[in-house]
C-alpha cells in the first residue's frame, strides 16, 4: 500500500487570516528569517508556532520555511510578517549577488605574484 503525504487540515488562505497583504512590507522569497529567544512566545496561533518552531534551531530564508512548512510562498510571508511585528523573529535583507571581478585585475595581480619567484 503506497503512503500519501499528510494533508494539511487548514488550507493555506486560512493561515493568511483572510487579509489581502502582510502588515510589513519588504519581504522578498530570500530575505532570510531567525528567531533570537529561547522560550516559545505565548499565545500563538499554531501555523504561527510552526514557523517559528521551525527558525528556533536557525536561519532560514522564506522559501525555505514555505517548504518546510508545506505552505505557499505568499502564506509564509504573512505568518513571518506577523511573528517579525510582534518581536518573535528577526528578518535580514537577502545578501546580494557578488559582482563580477574584472578580468584585468586579476591578471595583472598574476603576473605581479610570478614576478616574486
Amino acid at each position: 500500500m503506497t503512503a500519501f503525504p499528510r494533508r494539511r487540515m487548514v488550507p493555506a488562505y486560512l493561515a493568511t487570516g483572510g487579509r489581502t497583504r502582510p502588515g510589513s512590507e519588504g519581504f522578498e522569497r530570500l530575505t532570510v528569517l531567525f528567531a533570537d529567544r529561547a522560550e516559545p512566545p505565548t499565545g500563538l496561533e499554531p501555523e504561527h508556532r510552526r514557523l517559528w518552531e521551525l527558525l528556533r534551531p536557525g536561519a532560514l530564508t522564506v522559501v525555505e520555511a514555505a517548504a518546510h512548512l508545506r505552505l505557499p510562498v505568499s502564506a509564509t510571508v504573512f505568518l513571518a510578517a506577523d511573528l517579525v511585528e510582534a518581536g518573535c523573529l528577526h528578518a535580514r535583507a537577502p545578501i546580494p549577488r557578488a559582482q563580477q571581478t574584472d578580468r584585468s585585475i586579476v591578471e595583472r595581480l598574476l603576473v605581479g605574484l610570478r614576478a616574486l619567484r
